[in-house]
């Protein structure tokens, strides 16, 4: 296979997968038909089962690509680098159907029976931020780092759930950088704490960095959707 067809063909799982996350968005995993799919992917059958045997397959690849830490550059210290994938992902998801298809998938008890969820994989990767921000001295001796990474991701969940639920219209980013003000207090060293920028805006200036970061680590628009 030549540079040109393997790009054609990187370009072509990227699309399915979109399409695919953006259609189970819409009506769910079980109500979303491969012949929709491909209509709307604008794509052959062949081309479908060559990246993805099945409509199972799609639904594991939309769950891996939601694990994603994209458009978070390094930080001085570890925990503004979780609060900036906390924060981030809350600005993502209602803009990229790959994310909250997702979601959707994670907690509906039908597909979470069939495809599990990647809470083990967010629990894993907070896990790994808490323990190196707490060998710096920016976590209090006392935290659990697994406990409270799982905590996190128990608490994003919710927020985002109750809060699609609830009258009128909130902002996911603004509804997580409020938890995160009265979470991140309980865990940080004092010192660290005033050092944090926890907000809305700083999520919404990080998406909107997102193609420099692009342009910076070579990663294209599908980032995380790669084979």
């Amino acid at each position: 296979m030549t540079v040109a067809q393997q790009e054609r063909a990187i370009r072509t799982r990227r699309v399915i997968l979109a399409t695919a996350a953006e259609i189970f968005d819409e009506r769910g995993y079980e109500s979303t038909t491969i012949a929709e799919i491909l209509e709307r992917a604008d794509v052959t059958k062949g081309a479908l089962y060559f990246h993805f045997p099945s409509k199972e397959h799609l639904a594991r690849g939309v769950l891996a690509a939601a694990v994603t830490t994209d458009g978070v550059r390094p930080q001085a210290l570890k925990l503004q680098e979780l609060i900036d994938i906390v924060l981030l992902l809350a600005y993502r998801l209602p803009r990229e159907p790959v994310l909250s298809a997702a979601l959707r998938m994670a907690i509906d008890p039908q597909s979470r029976r069939q495809f599990g969820t990647r809470w083990v994989d967010w629990t894993e990767l907070l896990t790994a931020l808490l323990k190196e921000a707490k060998e710096r001295g920016e976590v209090c001796a006392d935290v659990d780092e697994t406990e409270t990474a799982r905590m996190l991701v128990c608490c994003w969940t919710g927020v985002q759930v109750v809060t699609e639920g609830l009258p009128g219209s909130y902002d996911l980013a603004g509804e997580i950088a409020s938890f995160l003000r009265r979470f991140m207090p309980t865990i940080a060293e004092p010192g660290v704490m005033s050092r944090l920028t926890v907000s809305a805006e700083r999520a919404a200036h990080l998406h909107d960095d997102m193609p420099a970061w692009r342009s910076e680590t070579g990663e294209s628009e599908f980032v995380g959707l790669t084979p």
